[in-house]
């Protein structure tokens, strides 16, 4: 239409550039929405399958090799293993405080401890108990005991696609999980759960710098166009990813980091709207 003039005389007949906008913009708010329900409902189902496969024929099994490994798995209930081998469900100098009222309440040191996968319990072996109150402490011994934690051998070697297969609910049950027991790979979840409400939002940004540049007629014709649409692409892909990358690596937070390229974008675009023919 721009190539052709069409524009320029559909404006010069009385019609403004917003109403000019707007069915470009309902266009991009009913492919959002779309994008918003596929991307949080119904991609992570399918990727169940995929993932399953993956994890099956694909990848090789994953081993923990975690030393040193500190978790809060309950409030005010705290654990610490000095390693754990996944091969044989084993940790090595276990550890289990729990407080009440800021107080440390009860203590439980053990050489080792194994977890049933049938079962889904833990047996504790060679352990002592120390329990305290305002009157002194108990001291009890024991050579084995099972008890169920809310921590399974699963917990070390969880992949970080396993998020891909969560809608939008789980997710969020999941990373308040995870923030509590003070995962490692909380960040990366953080940042699949912003970018599922981002990327839709991002499709009506790139609609608006697409209707500013496209209305302007160039004498490249729309080879330019096309051209300057996979360059603004490609930029905001790769954009996403150095952002995504310094949340990863270093303090900046998941929200932020996911949602830098969308503001800058919703910059440019405001400026191409602008500027853009009225």
């Amino acid at each position: 239409m721009a190539n052709d003039t069409e524009i320029i005389a559909i404006l010069n007949s009385g019609m403004s550039f917003k109403r000019l906008l707007k069915p470009f913009m309902i266009s991009a708010l009913v492919l959002g929405a779309l994008s918003f329900v596929l991307g949080n409902f119904i991609i992570p189902s399918s990727n169940s399958e995929r993932i399953n496969f993956e994890n099956k024929y694909l990848k090789s099994k994953r081993y923990s090799r975690a030393k040193n490994i500190h978790m809060q798995i309950q409030p005010g209930q705290y654990i610490y293993m000095e390693s754990f081998n996944s091969t044989r469900n084993i940790g090595y100098k276990f550890t289990l405080e729990n407080f009440k009222n800021g107080k440390l309440a009860s203590k439980l040191k053990s050489d080792y401890i194994q977890y049933d996968t049938l079962s889904h319990k833990w047996t504790i072996n060679k352990y002592e108990v120390r329990e305290f109150s305002d009157n002194g402490e108990i001291i009890s011994n024991g050579t084995s005991i099972d008890t169920i934690l809310n921590l399974s051998a699963h917990d070390f070697t969880k992949r970080k696609s396993l998020v891909e297969t969560m809608n939008m609910f789980e997710l969020n049950d999941y990373i308040a999980d995870e923030e509590l027991k003070g995962s490692e790979q909380l960040v990366y979840h953080k940042i699949e759960k912003h970018k599922r409400v981002a990327f839709p939002f991002a499709s009506i940004i790139l609609t608006l710098i697409a209707v500013a540049i496209a209305s302007r007629k160039t004498r490249g014709g729309i080879g330019i166009h096309l051209g300057i649409g996979i360059l603004i692409a490609f930029t905001y892909i790769l954009f996403m990813q150095v952002s995504t990358t310094f949340a990863t690596n270093s303090n900046l937070a998941p929200a932020l980091a996911v949602w830098i390229p969308n503001l800058c974008y919703m910059v440019l675009a405001g400026v191409l709207l602008y500027r853009a023919s009225k």
